[in-house]
Order: structure tokens, then C-alpha cells, then sequence
């Protein structure tokens, strides 16, 4: 009889054990599925976000160019009612005395050693033809005025230079319009500072493709009286 009961003891407790391991074998089984299943659904997200981010960067990239070719497009189209000079017909020479410009204000030509300092730079009071044109030379637009201006539009622009590097802006007591911007070869003549031509005329000439000397500084030059 003792030897039954240990028998039938020894039979219980080696069920228990297998009942155990089979239950930690299932376990096991459970959470390599669901490891499985977290994994695929984490690639699958990871691929939705990567492909997204794709897909949204290839709309920036088209984006862009789409823009740039506008830009550069706009850039090549002249600006309505500007007048355009030959450049091979203005000359370059340094000189150091008066120059007789047949334009006013000059659009190019020969020119004093110094340039105006264009950089965002508003000026007072007027300042000499020969420094100016050696600033458009470097790529400077030059905005000018007559006492027939607003003084409103007189405000803006002055903003608008001050806010602009290769800029620069005077009186200018006889010249033919109210307002007029020039760059080397190019100039516009507008009635108010909030007509569109000022910024494409900006947008276009400040450092255009007209600047016969890109690179060129426009600091460190005469300052007006």
C-alpha cells in the first residue's frame, strides 16, 4: 500500500510539473506572438510615416522648384514701364573730377574712384552723381525723390532701404518724375511707394545680373556731408 500511495504521489506532482511547463510554454508562445505582432504593426507605421515624410518631401522639393523657376522666370520679364539702357554703352572709367550725365538721375557711366555707401543707407540731403553711379556699379538701386513726393511714400521707401542691403536713397531736386528708382542700365519712374514695380524692381536689380561688378562692397564708402 505504501508503495501505491508514493507511486501515485510521485504520478501527481510529475503532471503539476508538465501541467506548469506547458502553461509557461504557451506563455511563451503567447508573447513571442504578440512581440510579433508589435513588431509588424511598428514597421508598418515606421513604413506610413517614412513613406509620408517622403512623399512630403518630394512636395517641398517640387515646391520649391516650381518657385525658383517662377522667381528666376519673373527675374528674366522686363518690369512695365522701365526704361533699359545698352551697358556696352556706359562706361566704366574711374575719374576724379565732374562728370556731365545725360540722365537724371544717371543710370551708369563713368564714375568718381569712391562709391556712396549703399548699404540700406538713407540720405538727407542730395549726394554727388559720380559716387552714386560708382554704387550702382557694385549693385546698389538707388531710390530718389523730388518735394513732389508724399511724404507718406517718402516714409515707406526710406523703410524699405534701410530694410535692404545694396540700397540707397536721396533727394533729387530736378529729375523729371516723383519718385524714381535706378540701377546700373535700368530705371523706373512710379507715382507712390505702394506700387507694385518698387518691390519687382528691388527684387530684380538689387545685386541683379546688371551689377557689372558682383561682389563688390557697398560699405565703407562716402558718407554725404
Amino acid at each position: 500500500m505504501a508503495s501505491g500511495k508514493k507511486t501515485s504521489k510521485s504520478y501527481s506532482k510529475n503532471n503539476a510539473a508538465h501541467d506548469r511547463r506547458a502553461r509557461i510554454e504557451a506563455a511563451r508562445k503567447i508573447e513571442a506572438s504578440r512581440e510579433r505582432r508589435n513588431r509588424i504593426i511598428t514597421i508598418g507605421i515606421s513604413g506610413v510615416v517614412v513613406a509620408g515624410l517622403v512623399g512630403f518631401g518630394i512636395f517641398v522639393i517640387n515646391k520649391e522648384n516650381k518657385e525658383e523657376k517662377q522667381t528666376v522666370a519673373e527675374r528674366k520679364e522686363p518690369i512695365q514701364g522701365e526704361k533699359v539702357w545698352d551697358p556696352k554703352k556706359l562706361g566704366q572709367t574711374h575719374v576724379k573730377g565732374a562728370v556731365s550725365y545725360p540722365d537724371k538721375p544717371p543710370v551708369g557711366g563713368d564714375h568718381h574712384t569712391a562709391w556712396m555707401n549703399c548699404d540700406a543707407k538713407v540720405y538727407e540731403e542730395s549726394v554727388p552723381n559720380e559716387n552714386a553711379v560708382h554704387s550702382l556699379e557694385h549693385g546698389a538701386v538707388w531710390v530718389t525723390y523730388t518735394d513732389k513726393a508724399a511724404k507718406k511714400d517718402i516714409e515707406k521707401l526710406a523703410k524699405k532701404v534701410k530694410d535692404t542691403a545694396y540700397s540707397l536713397m536721396s533727394p533729387y531736386k530736378d529729375q523729371a518724375g516723383a519718385i524714381m528708382l535706378t540701377a546700373w542700365g535700368k530705371q523706373l519712374t512710379v507715382e507712390s511707394a505702394d506700387d507694385p514695380r518698387v518691390n519687382k524692381f528691388f527684387s530684380k536689380y538689387v545685386l541683379g545680373e546688371q551689377t557689372p561688378e558682383k561682389g563688390a562692397t557697398c560699405s565703407g564708402g562716402v558718407t554725404g556731408k
